[in-house]
């Protein structure tokens, strides 16, 4: 974020930019209706809105007050780089304390207590200190591995087991630290969208920091189409193109923030289990739900999960999911069930 109110730009290398807007904006008098957009800095990287506009929608102006009224009050309460935030105000309490908290806050530790449970514990929103002591995290300052006795001294500090929400007080029995960075932008996306229908907008692409919701037409008819991208750190390349209406797309990848060390690649996805980073071979994993919070955080937990675990699990639940594994030098995509039955199978180039 260029403001220093906002998240800081590390947070950007944590969210792989993968789903890309393929919506250009209509000019010209052949539609009384046209695409209009605006965009700004958020989060330490980026969003974009499309809308149509029509005579009942306000001006370009309101709008874009309004998104980023929204955007500055999740920052002062979810941002970890931010001391005087109020996740920050949480995180510096000690065990056994309790805190009145926001209803974002409680709300978004609600969901990630749900996620949790639902992919079996791959989820997990306090993995601050696992997170800052592989060099990820908001206070990380080494990238190398650490040893098998910190990394056990900061699991104990992390598990949804630890936090109980109690009336408008969040409490902690440990002193576990929560990140919200794996559900916060899909979050965003989904209050903007609610704001932007309340203001009569009923076409749109709203994206923030990669992760995105569409729903509607274009004036020409149209769909509002978007890319998955291949796994790649040297140039974005689609993999495949979707038609979204009333549907949100995450995307997690492990392969735009990692570091090396002795030829060995360790990515900023941390299992909760082991408290270190993923060593299977899915490249990345892109979910499409009608909340984009729950698509944000099903694409974190598939990412820990794997090939086989995460599609096992996606399968059973009749999640929406497309995966990108590693084969060799090159790559192989399969995708479940239930995205098939929305898209399609096969690969688009």
């Amino acid at each position: 974020m260029i403001r220093a109110s906002l998240w800081s730009t590390a947070v950007a290398s944590l969210q792989p930019v993968i789903a890309v807007a393929f919506a250009t904006a209509l000019t010209g008098c052949l539609f009384q209706d046209k695409v209009e957009a605006f965009t700004g800095p958020t989060m330490g990287s980026t969003y974009t809105v499309k809308y149509v506009r029509s005579s009942d929608v306000p001006a370009k102006d309101v709008l874009q007050g309004e998104v980023e009224a929204i955007l500055a009050d999740l920052d002062k309460q979810l941002s970890t780089y931010r001391s005087d935030s109020d996740v920050e105000r949480f995180n510096a309490l000690p065990g056994g304390s309790c805190e009145p908290m926001p209803d974002m806050v409680r709300e978004l530790v609600a969901a990630g207590d749900q996620l949790s449970t639902d992919s079996d514990g791959a989820f997990d929103l306090t993995l601050e200190p696992l997170l800052n002591l592989w060099g990820f995290g908001p206070q990380g300052r080494a990238t190398q591995v650490p040893s098998a006795d910190d990394i056990e001294a900061a699991r104990a500090l992390t598990g949804h087991r630890h936090l109980r929400i109690d009336g408008d007080q969040l409490c902690k029995a440990v002193a576990v630290q929560l990140d919200f960075n794996s559900i916060a932008a899909g979050y965003a996306v989904d209050r903007v969208v609610d704001r932007l229908k309340a203001l009569g907008v009923q076409s749109y692409l709203v994206e923030i920091t990669g992760e995105l919701k569409a729903e509607g037409r274009k004036p020409d008819g149209a769909p509002w189409r978007i890319a998955i991208e291949a796994p790649r750190d040297d140039q974005r390349v689609a993999q495949k193109i979707v038609e979204l209406d009333g549907l949100g797309v995450s995307t997690s990848g492990d392969y735009r923030n990692y570091f090396e060390q002795d030829g060995r690649r360790y990515s900023h996805t941390l299992d909760p289990q082991s408290g270190k980073p993923i060593e299977h071979h899915l490249a990345a994993v892109t979910v499409v739900d009608k909340s984009t919070l729950r698509a944000d955080g099903l694409s974190t937990a598939l990412m820990v999960l794997g090939p086989e675990r995460g599609l096992a699990l996606a399968e059973r639940n009749a999640i929406a999911a497309f995966f990108v594994v590693r084969e060799g030098q090159g790559f192989a995509t399969t995708s479940t069930k239930a995205f098939d039955e929305l898209f399609g199978a096969g690969v688009e180039q």
